[in-house]
Parts: C-alpha cells; sequence; structure tokens
C-alpha cells in the first residue's frame, strides 16, 4: 500500500497560543487542548499566535468584547469601555503579511474569543448585552478572509467527528497540492493528481468531482495559471462539504468494483455484508476499509493501492473508527 510521504513533511499549521498551553489568556491562564497538541501535534508544526498579547495587551489583562455592529464590530475592554479596535487592525495587517510567508496548510482558533473565535462569538451593545451570536473575531476574521483556501476551525468544534476528519482532511490534501505546485506545473502532472485522489474528491461531492474532471479534460485549451487555479477553487469547494454514510458507501461499491473478476464467492459475501454492517450503524468506516486494503493487497490493485481515499491522513489520528 503506498502510505503518502507528506505525512512525514513538515505541515505547518496556525494556533491561537493558549491552545498551547501558554499562559496568554486575559486572567493569566492557559486553555490547554492535549488533543491538538499531543495528538495533532505528532504530524503538525504549530506556528503559535496570540492576537491580543502580540497587539501590546498585557498578562493579566482586562476582559474585551465585540461591540456594536455584528457584521463590523470594534473590539472595547469589558469594564473601562476602551476602544481597541486600530491597535488590534494595525497589528493584524502586519501579521497577515507575516504568515503569508509561513505556508501554512491550517489554523486552529481559540472558540468564543473576540479575537480568535471563528463561530458565533457573542456582539454587544454600548451597555454590554449581547445582541448577536453570529460575530466572528476579528484576526479570525482577518484570516480567514485574506486565506480563504487555508482549511480553518475552531477547536472547540474538533470534537466533532465529522468537523475534525473533514478539517484534517483538508489539511493533508492542501499539502499534497502544494507540494505539486512547487513542481512543474503541468497538464500531466493535475492530472496525476486528479486520478489519485479520484475516490477521496468522490466521497465528498460527485457532482463537483466531475466538474473538475470536465475542466481536467479541457486543460489543453487553457490557459495553465487560469486551469490551475480554477482546479483549485473547485478541490476546497469539494473537500468542504462532508463526507456521508451514503457517500462512503457509494465509493465502497465502487471500489468493490474493481476486484470483480477477482473476488471469490465467499469473499464477496464477506465483502457486501461488512457494507451492510457499516450501513446499518453496527461498525465503523475502518472495518470496511481494512477488508478493502486486504484485497488490494492480495490482488495487487495498482489503481486502488495509489488513491489517497484509502489513506488520507495518518492511522493514528482515528478519523475513521466512529460510526
Amino acid at each position: 500500500m503506498n502510505i503518502p510521504d507528506d505525512w512525514q513533511e513538515s505541515i505547518k499549521v496556525g494556533i491561537s497560543t493558549c491552545l498551547t498551553g501558554e499562559k496568554v489568556r486575559y486572567d493569566g491562564n492557559h486553555s490547554h487542548d492535549r488533543f491538538v497538541t499531543e495528538t495533532l501535534g505528532q504530524f503538525f508544526d504549530f506556528v503559535p499566535v496570540c492576537p491580543e498579547v502580540e497587539c501590546g495587551m498585557p498578562v493579566p489583562r482586562e476582559a474585551i468584547q465585540l461591540v456594536g455592529d455584528p457584521e463590523n464590530p470594534r473590539l472595547v475592554t469589558v469594564n473601562s469601555r476602551k476602544d481597541m479596535t486600530d491597535q488590534m487592525k494595525n497589528w493584524i495587517d502586519i501579521k497577515l503579511t507575516e504568515l503569508e510567508k509561513e505556508n501554512l496548510c491550517g489554523f486552529i482558533f481559540k472558540s468564543k474569543s473576540p479575537s480568535s473565535g471563528l463561530h458565533r462569538i457573542k456582539v454587544h451593545n454600548e451597555k454590554g448585552n449581547v445582541i448577536s451570536h453570529a460575530g466572528r473575531g476579528l484576526f479570525a476574521h482577518a484570516f480567514v478572509k485574506c486565506f480563504p483556501r487555508i482549511p480553518a476551525e475552531d477547536a472547540a468544534r474538533l470534537n466533532d467527528p465529522k468537523i475534525r476528519e473533514t478539517f484534517i482532511e483538508n489539511i493533508f490534501t492542501l499539502k499534497r497540492w502544494r507540494r505539486l505546485l512547487e513542481g512543474q506545473r503541468s497538464l500531466g502532472a493535475l492530472v496525476d493528481f486528479h486520478t489519485r485522489n479520484k475516490l477521496l474528491l468522490f466521497s465528498h461531492s460527485e457532482k463537483i468531482y466531475r466538474k473538475m474532471g470536465k475542466l481536467v479534460a479541457d486543460g489543453k485549451m487553457m490557459d495553465k495559471d487560469a486551469l490551475f487555479d480554477q482546479y483549485e477553487s473547485l478541490l476546497f469547494q469539494t473537500l468542504t462539504l462532508q463526507t456521508t454514510l451514503k457517500k462512503n458507501i457509494n465509493v465502497l461499491q465502487h471500489m468493490m468494483g474493481y476486484f470483480k473478476k477477482d473476488l471469490a464467492g465467499d469473499e464477496k459475501q464477506e465483502l457486501l455484508a461488512i457494507f451492510d454492517d457499516y450501513k446499518r450503524g453496527f461498525v465503523p468506516l475502518i472495518v470496511p476499509m481494512t477488508l478493502i486494503k486486504h484485497y488490494v493487497q492480495k490482488y495487487n490493485q495498482e489503481y486502488l493501492a495509489c488513491q489517497t481515499y484509502l489513506n488520507p491522513h495518518p492511522v493514528e489520528l482515528k478519523l475513521r473508527n466512529y460510526y
């Protein structure tokens, strides 16, 4: 089985500094996330960022909150009502330029933070009352606007197995894509990438996968830069869509078709039974995937052996072990 060599390469991922265990929060404490540092940290090189400290605020410090228009809030201290918006935004402009040089493949943000929270951040009125839960931290908002094709997620949301799998899968896929871009941007290289990632893309969106296939097929008639840019846009449009049990069953059945001349009767029945167990929620995805990998090796199925769907991320992350 071909194991992607990007697992051994440096994969830079931005992270809110407090999640690493550094005591940079407003109250002088941290928000250490051991899954992030101890599990993901085996494969990612973290680039820590603390907007509040790095823009000049002390530790400990007065708490801050978002105030005003949820679409364009200001950053204000809770008690003294000091407006920190300009100080934060001036730092953000400089920091984004620095991060562009880091070649990040993802970013993990601190949840509920008025500077770094990515989803459902409270926005207050001048009296301190909550008027919206649809805000976004100033730095998080600026980051995703500046780098729309870099996977970004709130740390707390990584407790959801589907969100966690999608996020991490996107990081490894982006790393593979970046490696292609670092080499010779030829149509042949793009065809190879598309071929190897066929089933992975298929498991997210068959419709967009076919659109990508047509784009590649028409590649000879396009400007190369435009071709690669359009493909990249569709690539991450596809990967933002979560896989589902139905989509995975479709891919599993598709893979089984490659063994129609190889499988003995009892092997075929065993595979179908495992598919049914997965479909009914009795076993996690890792079970039918393991059996498929066994047959890939047993029958030397070279096409499937090259599919990233079989090994999209390190098995140590246990991303396919849920039901």
